[in-house]
């Protein structure tokens, strides 16, 4: 122990040297902290402090000027890049790099500085035609001597116009069909028919449309309709029936167009669900079909539409196409419809085009142009739809037009609408319309018939219509008016026929009727001009009863009266065409039991004589 404190008091004394020879100015004091004991050192915890300041004062100010500093982040430098690689660069990598250079073309054309991996396409050229022309079928370039086959060089190509090819071949098919089913009821032709049992006091001739298709049988026709520029086109409406043979055309309505030179099937077949109160072609090209129903809507069918598009069924072992309506106005207009049934759809007549040819041929498929559609309903109630073709058809429908059909390309939209007739405080009509037809040569007047034996005269820009009504001639007894038709030729008369089995011959700038003539004790159904004769015109009343008059030859009664009650007819439409060198006209008569039958008339009814207009113009100035 004693040698333990010597060694701790002899390092103890070393190091109390060493401080002294540090530190100079504190030997007294070590002296005295021997003497007297441990001394403590201020200076070095000064210095202390100071350092804890500084550095505190260094640690704020960092603090403060921190957030001042902001560091930039750079993505643009690409630390790693490595595309897949495929078989052809490993290739190249493992080949090696000396000498060498890649180069991307697509084909040999494109590659003029370079050779390219392409090889050159072997192109020979072919033809065959069948059936062939002479004993050669087929050739072309490098064709085998062995088949016995020549080449191709010295024959003359020709070029293929595909849509004039389709154009001449369906009008072809259609002469050819003509032509069969003229060989196929050779008895059947318009002179021979005069001997048969179809023959009237009336007809030159006869053709019976087949109505016998299991689908028309039981189906009245009531409404007949002829195209004004293609006059061998006849639209037939057949009503409901419940006994059809199929379920999709129980209780709906058939409509037929007929070609009538080819009377064995309809050229179209339409459908629709409810009854069909009026129907009409589409002015100019008769390739649109327009109908007002019973509940109140407006229909249009187009007829260029490919057959692939509708429904096809098979009835007694044959297919038929049915085509429902490409645009209907049910329960979209909610707001600006008919509500009750539309007596009557007429198109706007305007700048109508001559020498039209068939509406079904290719050739005319062209776009149409738009025009305006007038639809008046039992109240009296006219709307105006302008006609729109849209550039194409969407398959997949319309979002907007919610009464187009998918892959429809024809649309009815609403242009206006006006109150023909006057109604009373509980906002019931007074009248009841039944007819309605714009006139030929301004379609901005249209004549309205009423329930009340007048004709109501107005126009659609509103201008002043004189005279305001058309009334009978001395007669007080107010009749429905059923019928009305204007003079096909451009002269301003019309005639009117009346439930009370009257018929009246009305000038347009006259308020009363030129002529009355009193036909039967029942209704007229029909009344119609003959295209070709403005004198001659045809009366059909309720008990099937056919009135022909010749102005020319009498005019106080008709010259010809023929009774058809031993097969009672529905309805009646006048055909004809006076732009023909020897111009025919006939009547087609709708039977209740569903026959059809075109008969033409006599040539003493279809020639025109100068004294036509003549005779129209001196019963009217009579009455002047």
């Amino acid at each position: 122990m004693e040698k333990e404190n010597e060694m701790v008091i002899t390092g103890h004394i070393r190091a109390s040297s060493e401080e002294f020879e540090i530190f100079p100015r504190a030997s007294s004091d070590l002296r005295k902290s021997q003497a007297y004991g441990r001394v403590i050192d201020f200076t070095a915890a000064r210095q202390r402090e100071r350092n804890q300041q500084a550095a505190q004062k260094q640690k704020k100010r960092s603090a403060e000027i921190l957030h001042l500093i902001d560091l930039d982040f750079s993505v643009t430098e690409c630390l790693l890049d490595l595309p897949p690689v495929r078989e052809y660069d490993a290739y190249i990598r493992s080949y090696g790099t000396a000498n060498t250079k890649q180069a991307y073309v697509q084909c040999n054309e494109d590659n003029v500085e370079r050779d390219t991996q392409t090889e050159d396409t072997d192109i020979m050229d072919k033809w065959t035609q069948h059936p062939p022309e002479s004993s050669v079928a087929c050739g072309g370039d490098g064709h085998d001597t062995s088949t016995r086959v020549p080449s191709d060089k010295g024959v003359t190509r020709t070029t293929l116009d595909s849509k004039r090819l389709t154009r001449f071949l369906h009008s072809s098919t259609q002469v050819m069909a003509v032509l069969l089913e003229e060989n196929m009821a050779e008895n059947n032709s318009v002179k021979k028919l005069q001997s048969q049992t179809h023959t009237h006091s009336f007809s030159d001739g006869c053709v019976q449309l087949n109505t016998s298709l299991s689908f028309l049988q039981g189906r009245q026709v009531t409404l007949l309709h002829f195209s004004q520029t293609q006059p061998h086109t006849l639209l037939s409406v057949h009503s409901p029936h419940s006994g059809s043979g199929h379920v999709t055309l129980d209780r709906t309505t058939l409509i037929c167009v007929w070609n009538i030179w080819e009377p064995s099937t309809p050229q179209r077949l339409l459908i629709y669900e409810t009854e069909v109160r009026s129907c009409c072609f589409s002015p100019g090209k008769a390739v649109l079909v327009f109908a007002g129903t019973d509940v109140g809507s407006v229909v249009l069918w187009d007829l260029r539409e490919p057959s692939s598009s509708h429904l096809s069924i098979r009835v007694c072992e044959e297919e038929w196409t049915l085509r429902y309506p490409t645009f209907s106005t049910d329960a979209v207009l909610s707001g600006t419809g008919h509500f009750s049934a539309v007596i009557s759809v007429e198109p706007v007549l305007a700048n109508l085009g001559a020498g039209l040819r068939d509406p079904l041929l290719p050739d005319q498929e062209e776009s149409m142009r738009s025009f305006q559609l007038g639809s008046l309903d039992e109240n009296g109630l006219l709307h105006l739809w302008v006609v729109v073709e849209l550039p194409r058809a969407d398959d997949s429908g319309s979002q907007t037009d919610l009464g187009l059909r998918p892959g429809g390309k024809v649309k009815l939209l609403h242009s206006s609408f006006l109150q023909t007739t006057p109604k009373l405080d509980n906002g019931v009509t007074s009248l009841l319309s039944s007819v309605l037809k714009f006139l030929p040569s301004d379609s901005n007047h249209f004549f309205i018939g009423s329930n009340m034996g007048l004709v109501r005269h107005g126009t659609r820009n509103g201008l002043r219509a004189v005279p305001k009504l058309y009334r009978p001639k001395d007669r007080e007894t107010p009749a429905d008016i059923t019928a009305l038709e204007f003079c096909p030729n451009g002269e301003p008369y019309f005639l009117v026929g009346c439930s009370d089995g009257v018929v009246r011959l009305h000038a347009c700038v006259c308020e009363e009727a030129v002529c009355e003539w009193a036909v039967c004790s029942g209704s007229v159904q029909c009344v119609s001009f003959s295209p070709t004769r403005c004198s001659v015109f045809c009366t059909l009343d309720s008990a099937s009863v056919l009135h022909i008059w010749d102005l020319t030859q009498r005019d106080e009664s008709p010259v010809l009266t023929h009774d058809l009650h031993t097969d009672p007819v529905s309805t009646m439409a006048v055909f004809g065409d006076a732009a023909r060198q020897n111009p025919y006209s006939g009547v087609a008569l709708g039977k209740r039991s569903g026959s059809l039958e075109i008969h033409f008339l006599l040539p003493s009814f279809t020639l025109p004589q100068p004294s036509d207009a003549e005779k129209l113009h001196l019963l009217a100035s009579d009455t002047l």
